[in-house]
């Protein structure tokens, strides 16, 4: 039998070792928000608002709940990033890289995602009400039941992307490429299509179309028509 030192003695062992194992646990579960930039830094729920995060490498990152509210995220490389559930009001991405980034649930107002590369990428369910997407490439992405009112999307690459059961009303898709975008159940109130082609899209109703704003240039897919008179009203993302 152990004396009563030695029982102590391994008692107080027990409880180091314990203690040492919990504070290890926490320390490597915890984000690492005073971590540098870099390729798969853990940003997790860290607050990086009003920041200059620009020319930075982040691919592989976790950013899911991060906030870059107003933050300068240009000309940098998102690949691949999470940012599902982010706080990213104003914030700046033109310029940037973020091909099959997980933007999920996102909340945001007039972000700048301008010029941007983001194929693949997922916006499902997000808060994106005017939004800039000008100039950029959002083929083959999921956009599928998001807030897309006021939001620009002229100039950009939707071909094959997803925009079904979203809300883009007096959103602007002037000069965009909607080869095979798929509009199902979308609201396209006052939503300008001026000179846009639609006969590739997918599953576009004439309800849908008699509410949108279009032109004579506008091509319509076949079985649908113009209306007598589009309800166009200038100026509408301003």
């Amino acid at each position: 039998m152990w004396s009563i030192p030695e029982t102590l003695s391994a008692a107080i062992m027990v409880t180091t070792m314990a203690a040492g194992l919990n504070v290890s646990t926490m320390s490597t579960a915890q984000a690492g928000c005073s971590d540098y930039p870099g390729p798969g830094v853990d940003w997790s729920e860290c607050r990086k608002r009003n920041v200059v995060l620009s020319d930075t490498d982040f691919t592989d990152a976790k950013m899911t709940k991060i906030d870059i509210i107003g933050s300068d995220m240009r000309n940098a490389k998102f690949d691949k990033a999470d940012f599902s559930r982010a706080q990213m009001t104003r914030a700046n991405f033109d310029g940037s890289s973020a091909k099959e980034a997980n933007f999920s649930k996102v909340e945001s107002g007039r972000a700048v995602l301008t010029n941007m590369n983001l194929q693949n990428s997922n916006f499902e369910k997000s808060v994106m009400f005017r939004a800039n997407f000008s100039g950029s490439d959002l083929s083959g992405s999921i956009l599928f039941k998001s807030e897309f009112s006021r939001t620009l999307f002229s100039g950009v690459n939707l071909t094959n992307s997803d925009l079904s059961f979203s809300n883009l009303s007096r959103s602007d898709f002037r000069q965009s490429n909607m080869n095979g975008t798929n509009l199902e159940t979308s609201w396209t109130y006052l939503t300008r299509f001026d000179g846009v082609d639609l006969s590739g899209v997918k599953n576009l109703t004439q309800n849908q179309v008699d509410i949108a704003c279009g032109t004579a240039d506008t091509k319509l897919p076949p079985g649908l028509n113009a209306p007598a008179t589009w309800p166009c009203v200038a100026d509408q993302n301003e």
